[in-house]
């Protein structure tokens, strides 16, 4: 069994890396992504080993980057773009949401778009402005994409494989405050379905539903909380778009109550669709309103108050007690 311990960005490294080592169709695009191997080292040795016309530096023109992928992959290419930073995203949104999610059914299915967007999102880093952004939300708002953010290094590790084999557009998001959290990757398994939650944690007074870097941070939620007598169900949703509300509704169901964690603002963001549609789903099972916990409704902040802006261990266990005090 080919096991290996290494850290999130590696794990999404090494899954390029065998990507188009398998198939000569899988292209490798974005600003750095080349030489210098990306600004936070995913793509490192990528050009080096596989040649400027399979990772390719390109200008800085996100509009250019995604149009151009487009293109690749109506000639049969499986591109994989890389947006530096998730706030420079936007100049791109266009090309994303009016080409590359309507093209299947403009085409009426004629026409398929296998292309992944890798997007490095969140805060955490201590970085300057547009470069902590969580924008999932507007991307998962818009039908003909899907919605993938790995918490760990062997979800980022097969999580890429099957966006990459994926037929429909996938929008990656990687959180770049785990980049450097190390986890076991075994290359020969059998991954779980892309779109497919996953609980992290069993527990039976409440359940904590969270993606991407909010992960971690509920498992040490549900450490405090054991401390104190209580214990957390720990679900990682591991897709945003489509929402495996079979799995969250199992847990609630056992539970019967729900918190929900990203670094989005709270308002209108993917946890307001969770409690809506468990509101209605698990209704006479819920002991407690649906609580959601997540970033303000303010742009990002300066760095240095960042760590007043993100979910921290304090503001989730409040939510927690909040929803037991029922």
């Amino acid at each position: 069994m080919a096991v290996e311990k290494m850290a999130l960005a590696k794990a999404i490294n090494e899954s390029l890396r065998r990507a188009l080592d398998t198939d000569p169709k899988v292209v490798v695009m974005g600003e750095d992504v080349g030489k210098l191997g990306g600004v936070f080292r995913v793509t490192d040795g990528l050009q080096k080993d596989f040649g400027e016309s399979r990772v390719i530096d390109t200008p800085l023109a996100e509009s250019g980057i995604v149009g151009t992928a487009i293109g690749l992959a109506l000639r049969g290419y499986r591109p994989v773009v890389e947006i530096q930073f998730d706030g420079f995203v936007f100049p791109a949104y266009d090309q994303i949401v009016t080409q590359l999610a309507k093209m299947h059914a403009r085409s009426l299915g004629k026409v398929k778009l296998p292309v992944v967007v890798r997007i490095p999102y969140g805060g955490g880093i201590g970085a300057v402005e547009h470069h902590s952004e969580s924008p999932e939300a507007l991307f998962a708002h818009v039908a003909g994409l899907k919605i993938v953010s790995p918490s760990n290094a062997s979800d980022a590790y097969w999580m890429m494989q099957q966006a990459i084999q994926s037929d429909d557009p996938v929008i990656f998001f990687e959180p770049k405050r785990r980049y450097w959290d190390k986890g076991e990757v075994n290359t020969e398994a059998i991954p779980d379905p892309l779109h497919a939650a996953r609980v992290v944690r069993e527990g039976t007074d409440l359940t904590l539903v969270a993606y991407g870097p909010m992960v971690k941070l509920c498992q040490e939620v549900a450490d405090a909380a054991a401390e104190e007598g209580r214990s957390l169900e720990v679900l990682d949703l591991r897709s945003v778009s489509p929402l495996d509300f079979d799995s969250i509704q199992a847990s609630v169901e056992k539970t019967r109550r729900l918190v929900v964690v990203h670094e989005a603002p709270v308002f209108f963001g993917s946890g307001a669709e969770i409690a809506a549609r468990i509101t209605e789903r698990c209704f006479y099972h819920l002991e407690a309103p649906v609580l959601r916990v997540g970033g303000y409704h303010a742009p990002y902040p300066p760095a240095r108050l960042e760590e007043s802006y993100l979910p921290d261990l304090d503001r989730v266990l409040d939510a927690v007690d909040r929803s037991l005090a029922y």
